[in-house]
């Protein structure tokens, strides 16, 4: 067990005392109070007041009411008192979590740790391109999309400037792309820098088996493939820094148990509208301290899925990519963890990327990531409690911490007590409620979770209305991959709009104006796309043709 793990145990351990202490201190915590409420429904009462009804000595009304009140507070009131509890006792469990990773990222950061302390990094050397390129690894960029039309200029061309030796790095982009006038828009854009020399592949499939999965474990079979040593993955939105490599891989080459280098995410649309807005201070928990805290203490944390650099042994060691759920890279993920390999989150280095613009789109990318997690859970528990390379004490913070109280805890007990049990109370006078569930406990989520995000106090109540909305989406999706019902592996990707506010001037196609005559258009292959007008800068054999109509 390393110094990491102790320490993230004793952390943990001091979380629940704390909580413990302060309940008792304040008188918040009162079990003495019995867990039934009200009086239990009286069998011989209830056969009186129907014999009452029958000989016409009860008024119907009165006695409806009665047995309204015996049924609630007999019957009903119990029931929920039980459910009552089960939030109590799910809220604590969340609240230390939320507390514990908190306290560690605000440590890491008071105390300014860095993932240089723990791991060795240093420039490589010979970093200088013109003193040659002997110590450089070979590196495999892999882009994957599918129908990216309005992105997959910025993913292709901040791959191909990424500062490495030309003949150390191979940019692959993985086409899944259905449409024809797509396919041919994302090769000529490869063929455009390979006439700049750089050293960029363009593989396709004749099926999306696998979906995303399925087309890196593909990009990984090709043979010029297989001679590099490390993967860095990007998503088609994401735009990395020239320097993203020179900054990450050196992890990977001086650390031989680091199979994982994780950079941050930033966002060009974060300031676009209020859904975004709210959206930035959950990815800024997420990284800050979710991140933050698996990968100081325990050295893991789930792959992002993008902006990421692999060890390929590391990756080949674990299974390759699997496509049993939809959050293949939590999977690969944990497969790698369970093989005593370690990851490094390094919050320093961040990666262009674009949120969805849309309600419609950021609740179908919640409902994959939501159901994934859960489903993954329910097929790898029985793994972790095996597993021989890693300690009891990451088993706890895998089977607990990372699964059971992220994936399954947290929007059942958020679900079931604000949005249903409180409302019902009103309709129930007997139900007991305990102030310190129903509101300490929501405060302190609240403030642990702005505290890393404190320019954007001014829209939290949006933020909490909003995640009160999610959970019941976040809910129904947990139980959906839990139980593995109907959708629960359905993929569908998140709908990108080409929102980089930094660069006005990437030649993406331009929507016309939504006239009927305008409204057509045609490609050379036959095949029809609607809403585009001709890019002027593309060769005449792939551009598209208008027609008026």
């Amino acid at each position: 067990m390393e110094a990491g793990e102790i320490g993230g145990a004793l952390l943990f351990v001091l979380a629940v005392a704390a909580a413990v202490a302060v309940a008792v201190s304040v008188g918040a915590v009162d079990f003495s109070r019995p867990l039934t409420a009200g009086a239990p429904l009286d069998f011989q009462g209830a056969v009186s007041w129907l014999i009452g009804i029958l000989d016409g000595t009860s008024t119907a009304a009165a006695d409806v009411y009665g047995a309204w009140v015996a049924v609630r507070a007999g019957l009903i009131a119990p029931v929920l008192q039980v459910a009552v509890w089960a939030c109590m006792v799910m809220s604590v469990m969340l609240v230390v979590e939320a507390v514990y990773n908190s306290v560690v990222s605000l440590g890491v950061k008071a105390i300014g740790w860095r993932p240089e302390w723990r791991f060795k990094w240093k420039p490589l050397d010979g970093a200088d391109e013109e003193k040659g390129s002997a110590h450089f690894p070979m590196v495999l960029v892999q882009i994957p999309m599918y129908n990216e039309l309005e992105v997959y200029k910025l993913s292709i061309a901040a791959a191909c400037e990424l500062q490495w030796p030309k003949n150390r790095i191979i940019v692959q982009v993985l086409d899944d792309s259905t449409d024809p006038c797509i396919k041919n828009l994302v090769e000529l854009e490869c063929e455009h820098w390979a006439n700049k020399g750089v050293n960029i592949k363009y593989a396709t499939r004749t099926s999306r088996k696998g979906f995303k999965a399925g087309a890196l474990k593909k990009g990984m079979e090709c043979d010029y493939a297989r001679q590099s040593e490390y993967i860095a993955i990007f998503d088609a939105d994401f735009q990395p820094e020239p320097d993203f490599l020179l900054q990450t891989v050196p992890f990977l080459l001086h650390n031989p148990e680091v199979a994982l280098v994780q950079a941050r995410w930033s966002f060009v649309n974060d300031t676009t509208s209020l859904l975004t807005r709210v959206q930035k201070m959950f990815y800024d928990y997420h990284f800050k301290v979710e991140q933050e805290a698996g990968s100081a203490t325990f050295a893991f944390f789930s792959f992002n899925g993008t902006a990421g650099v692999w060890r390929t042994v590391a990756i080949r060691d674990a299974g390759g990519w699997k496509d049993r759920t939809t959050v293949e890279d939590m999977d690969l993920a944990v497969r790698a963890t369970l093989k005593g390999w370690k990851f490094v989150y390094v919050g320093d280095v961040r990666v262009k990327s674009e949120l969805p613009s849309t309600y419609k789109a950021y609740c179908r990318q919640q409902f994959r990531w939501s159901s994934g997690g859960a489903n993954l859970f329910r097929k790898m528990a029985k793994d972790v409690l095996v597993a021989k390379d890693i300690s009891l004490v990451k088993k706890f913070y895998m089977l607990y911490s990372f699964f059971f109280v992220r994936r399954v805890v947290a929007p059942t007990a958020a679900c079931i007590l604000f949005n249903v049990i409180i409302p019902i109370s009103v309709t129930v006078p007997e139900l007991y409620l305990p102030v310190w569930g129903v509101a300490y406990i929501p405060m302190v989520l609240t403030i642990v979770t702005a505290i890393r995000h404190p320019k954007n106090l001014h829209i939290m109540p949006f933020w909490i209305l909003f995640e009160s909305v999610m959970t019941l989406h976040r809910m129904r999706a947990a139980l959906t991959g839990l139980l593995e019902l109907e959708g629960f592996n359905q993929w569908i990707v998140t709908k990108k709009v080409g929102n980089d506010l930094e660069d006005t001037d990437v030649p993406l196609l331009q929507k016309t104006r939504k006239r009927l005559r305008d409204r057509k258009c045609f490609v050379l292959s036959g095949i029809e796309w609607e809403g585009y007008a001709v890019n002027q800068r593309l060769p005449s054999s792939h551009r598209c043709l208008e027609k008026q109509v």
